[in-house]
């Protein structure tokens, strides 16, 4: 296969043109650092009748002693120093989405704060006509972008080591990273731009492969290697497919720790994938390569070659209790088990509930019948416990495709990709 004759309906799975990529490899670029932008805070000019705004009370002091601009209350999350979890318990109640103030952080380093008025997102590369050059981009400022034709798109994103606490604490498996419990999840309502106008406009060639959409958050230094700015390529295919350039989550301009002003959005997909703060777009008629597809987003460990496995692309099926973890609950008394289940492979077709450790299975009701197949279903099970004492929930869910999840989780030794039924611990009282 040459990239000139590419099959987008293959080179849309990353695993897919893994083995086309590594027949150019040359290795992982590096970029040079683009042009900063503006730290300071203030309102856009009106575009378009909508004039976001950042809180006047968040300055970079407060960013820079938390590395995260919201509130962060634990009765919300779970802090994992640069990142914050989202308890489980704070959904029960909600609806559908998950309300911008409890929307999981997963950050490489602090949150920046971004100016719009000064904001541009710039593409540049071979994969355009004229091959425009990184210091003489075509550029779109926040204004332009709300200028065109806006979509809207209800869509889960999720870290790609959410669940990863679960290799250690129900496998016995060492992992390296965040241990995340299942709270690295979140839904939303994102309205924006299809990336593929943008790059229609910026002037894609048919010859053109991958993109490598780079953060404006400062350089991630690992173990004193400076990697520079977020970045991760993503296949044209998938691009031209159904990712969105996102303004605003929810109704409301995206709040700083989750993109502001613009994000991408990348439905189904690990969530690095979604690169927050997007500042430039290098579009290129060769494959491209980061550290987030080589290093990290791979599976490695026993089973795997040495440079580990294809790039990371779709998330797994998972369910998850709308409960404390290890809390308690009333024996002798009725009680409604309700969850969420979601799956990168399209909607949730069941959800089973064990109330025994795993010994019987019961299937769920689901709610969300028309939700949209890239978000999640929700879920209740009737439980009336008759003995106090310790008990294991599970929840185990199956999607459009069949895949349903395991007892056990392959292991990774980045701890990538844990799908298996997690056993919910609750004491009756």
């Amino acid at each position: 296969m040459r990239f000139g004759d590419r099959d987008d309906a293959a080179l849309t799975d990353e695993a897919a043109y893994e083995h086309v990529r590594s027949m150019t490899r040359r290795g992982v670029l590096r970029l040079s650092a683009g042009a900063g932008l503006g730290a300071a805070i203030g309102a856009a000019p009106a575009a378009a009748g909508r004039a976001p705004a950042v809180a006047a009370a968040t300055t970079a002091a407060d960013v820079a002693a938390t590395g995260i601009v919201k509130p962060l209350p634990p009765e919300l999350f779970i802090e994992h120093g640069t990142n914050a979890e989202m308890r489980w318990e704070a959904m029960s109640g909600q609806g559908h989405l998950t309300p911008a103030d409890r929307f999981f952080v997963r950050n490489h380093v602090s949150t920046p704060l971004i100016d719009p008025r000064t904001w541009r997102l710039k593409l540049w590369g071979t994969g355009l006509h004229g091959a425009p050059a990184e210091d003489r981009p075509v550029e779109f400022s926040y204004a332009d972008l709300l200028g065109l034709p806006s979509e809207t798109l209800t869509a889960a994103i999720e870290c790609t080591g959410n669940g990863r606490g679960f290799y250690t604490t129900q496998q016995g498996q060492q992992v390296s990273g965040t241990p995340w419990r299942l709270g690295a999840v979140g839904v939303a309502r994102w309205r924006g731009v299809r990336l593929a106008h943008v790059l229609r406009r910026a002037g894609l060639t048919r010859g053109a492969v991958d993109i490598l959409p780079r953060g404006l958050d400062a350089d991630y230094v690992d173990k004193g290697e400076n990697l520079g700015r977020v970045r991760r390529p993503l296949p044209v295919a998938k691009a031209l497919k159904d990712v969105l350039l996102a303004y605003e989550m929810n109704g409301a301009p995206l709040p700083p720790d989750h993109g502001f002003p613009v994000r991408l959005v990348v439905p189904s997909w690990v969530g690095i994938a979604s690169v927050k703060w997007v500042g430039d777009i290098q579009v290129a008629d060769e494959p491209l390569f980061s550290p987030w597809n080589t290093r990290y987003y791979r599976l490695f460990g026993p089973g795997y070659p040495p440079e580990g496995s294809a790039p990371l692309t779709r998330m797994n099926v998972k369910a998850a209790f709308e409960l404390p973890w290890d809390g308690t609950l009333q024996a002798g008394r009725r009680h409604v088990l309700k969850g969420r289940s979601w799956s990168g492979n399209g909607r949730v077709h069941r959800t089973e509930v064990s109330v025994d450790g795993g010994r019987s299975w019961h299937r769920a009701r689901q709610h969300d019948a028309h939700a949209a197949d890239t978000g999640w279903v929700r879920w209740e099970f009737p439980w009336r416990p008759d003995a106090p004492g310790r008990h294991e929930l599970l929840a185990r869910a199956t999607d459009v495709t069949g895949a349903s999840q395991p007892s056990t989780a392959a292991y990774n030794t980045l701890g990538y990709l844990f799908g298996a039924v997690v056993r919910h611990p609750v004491t009756l009282v």
